[in-house]
């Protein structure tokens, strides 16, 4: 056999084979239009491009030997049968209102002839209102299928997350709404939403660029990253999941703003943000903490979560032995740390929630997978000083290092405003709410108001005081985490089309 490059590719991201039709290859063969009859196959496999971006390329091999032709065919075949890994169906759900009315189009041209390579039956469920996929999820039949796809923006992986998870502790028989609950891992791996998010936080962090192509090859090959999900009580009631961001005071404030002005798009965010930044509201309340210690790096350190991260391997090992020596009575009686204080913004990340505007993210060192979650408390400070904490989410410097900002690695945490802790429904308090409301409606009031909004992977939650507890990798993604010199990696498997050719 013969081919026109040198390329090297591990049969792990050979995407298929087949016989190629010769009337579509007879441009540039060179020698082989001297041949009586050649005959010829075509290996599409996966290409690696710059930023983590990834592409379908093919190559074609030729020989005058009909019968050695099928005989690479076959045997390339069954090494792709070998990858038990890979999705043979799927389920997909396309939200098409979501991704700017163009996700369906993006499916269709772009994700479902991928599929159809790579011999993946779908099937396909256009939602019709909110909540379809995640109530359809607790009626399907979720043991035929491999994976379930979301096709859309960020409530559409919402919903097909919390359908998931939540589906999974119901054939259980696990009660979410008790905070302490052992929630049931889910072994169905969920590919992320198929469209163009240039802010898609969960994507950068997971693979390294928001793009339907490489997310749909990352699904075809069958990658699987864990991912760590918080759940999110108040008072013995389940609210909500998270896998990104929860975000008290500044981001909270800047959803719930934003929220309002739909109609301007994208830019509304930028609007809310600038909006929310002079306003400097800041919150009063209690933050009580127990700090993970069974994770083996810290918030501060260098050592980003990348594919393959030792760090997530060995912390998934140690929180297993701790719970295996000690159980669920022990990990309740572990020690709480308590902080008061006045907070411009709590936040708390179960990833680095890198994107392009800001590359390192909230918190480089976050890690996928680790049992843990990065709770920073930025405390009352200047405008200016708030700026400044700010403007380093955008550069290279530590973002931590400032006296106002404070950052633990928590695997559980409880929040109360200052309004709940004094709230016992007396003249005052009711006084006291309906004066805060007074101060947003009116910004040039210089009173503080008393309580900010949750923001929840982007949407709201109206409980200030709330429970929130790690799970350790709860779900799965079609992904493998960020790749190091994606471009240039020259640990390939030995068993190679270059190798076997």
């Amino acid at each position: 056999c013969l081919h026109t490059e040198n390329c090297f590719v591990p049969t792990s991201e050979i995407i298929a084979v087949e016989e190629t039709e010769l009337n579509k290859k007879r441009r540039n063969i060179g020698k082989w239009q001297k041949m009586a009859k050649p005959h010829a196959f075509t290996v599409y496999y996966v290409k690696k491009a710059r930023n983590h971006r990834w592409r379908c390329s093919d190559v074609t091999f030729w020989c005058v030997d009909e019968h050695l032709c099928n005989q690479w065919i076959q045997a390339l075949k069954e090494l792709l049968e070998m990858q038990k890994s890979r999705p043979k169906q799927l389920l997909v759900y396309i939200n098409p209102y979501g991704g700017k009315r163009q996700g369906k189009r993006i499916y269709e041209q772009k994700v479902a002839p991928l599929f159809s390579l790579a011999s993946i039956s779908t099937d396909v469920v256009i939602t019709e209102h909110a909540n379809h996929a995640k109530d359809n999820l607790f009626e399907v039949n979720i043991n035929k299928y491999d994976g379930v796809i979301c096709v859309g923006g960020d409530g559409m992986f919402s919903e097909v997350m919390h359908g998931l998870i939540g589906r999974m502790q119901k054939d259980s028989g696990i009660d979410q709404n008790n905070p302490k609950a052992p929630l049931v891992q889910c072994n169905i791996r969920i590919g992320k939403r198929l469209t163009f998010r240039s802010t898609d936080c969960i994507c950068y962090s997971t693979v390294g660029i928001s793009d339907p192509v490489t997310s749909a090859l990352h699904i075809i090959v069958g990658d699987c990253q864990p991912l760590d999900v918080s759940s999110v009580h108040h008072n013995n009631t389940f609210l909500k999941y998270s896998v990104s961001l929860l975000g008290y005071g500044f981001y909270g404030d800047v959803l719930k703003d934003s929220e309002k002005k739909r109609w301007m798009g994208p830019m509304r965010y930028d609007y809310s943000g600038f909006k929310t930044f002079l306003s400097h509201h800041y919150y009063e309340g209690t933050i009580a903490f127990q700090p993970a210690k069974h994770t083996l790096g810290s918030p501060r350190d260098k050592d980003s979560c990348r594919t393959g991260c030792y760090i997530c391997k060995k912390s998934e090992q140690q929180l297993a032995e701790q719970h295996k020596e000690c159980g669920v009575k022990h990990e309740e009686e572990e020690e709480w740390k308590v902080i008061k204080g006045k907070f411009l913004a709590i936040n708390a990340v179960n990833m680095s929630c890198a994107c392009p505007r800001s590359p390192k993210g909230l918190s480089p060192a976050a890690h996928l997978a680790d049992g843990s979650a990065d709770l920073i408390l930025v405390r009352k400070c200047s405008r200016f000083d708030f700026l400044r904490y700010l403007v380093r989410h955008t550069n290279q410097d530590d973002q931590f290092d400032f006296s106002f900002v404070d950052v633990y690695r928590v695997k559980s945490f409880q929040f109360t405003s200052k309004l709940s802790e004094d709230n016992e429904s007396n003249v005052t308090d009711i006084g006291k709410k309906h004066f805060g409301q007074f101060c947003r409606d009116h910004p040039a009031c210089c009173c503080n108001i008393a309580n900010s909004t949750w923001n929840c992977d982007g949407e709201t939650l109206d409980s200030s005081t709330i429970e929130v507890r790690v799970h350790c990798q709860l779900m799965k993604l079609f992904a493998r985490g960020i790749e190091e010199n994606c471009k240039d990696e020259a640990a390939y498997s030995q068993s190679s089309v270059e190798q076997l050719l």
